[in-house]
């Protein structure tokens, strides 16, 4: 199956830029991410995401999982659980499109928290 490819553009921008300060990632309360090396995408009215380098991420507490999903404008995107040390799992709480199209290459190797589910800090 052939699946639409879009490029971003005044009607659908995206925007990325080095955030330019220290990103840290919580989950029940546990730091599981730290970075200063973080990337922010701005993408037509949605919230800006904060894009982390996948090896500041806390390896231990990821689990990768089977689902996936598609973006016409980044492409096909990858999925982890993370598990706290008190045993707490919150599924698929983290994407990563691991071959981003051409338009947003710069995200390949990053990951991104969903943030009603994470606490995510730009300090």
């Amino acid at each position: 199956m052939t699946r639409p490819v879009k490029v971003p553009d005044a009607t659908h921008p995206i925007t990325i830029s080095p955030t330019g300060s220290r990103v840290t990632v919580r989950v029940g309360g546990v730091t599981v991410a730290e970075t200063d090396r973080a990337l922010s995408l701005a993408e037509a009215s949605y919230p800006v995401a904060q894009y982390i380098p996948l090896e500041d991420v806390d390896q231990a507490l990821l689990q990768r999982t089977a689902t996936q999903s598609y973006c016409p404008y980044k492409g096909e995107a990858s999925y982890y659980s993370l598990t706290t040390p008190d045993g707490t799992t919150e599924s698929d709480i983290i994407w990563a499109y691991e071959e981003p199209y051409d338009a947003v290459q710069e995200i390949a190797g990053y990951v991104a928290f969903y943030a009603n589910r994470a606490e995510v800090s730009v300090a």
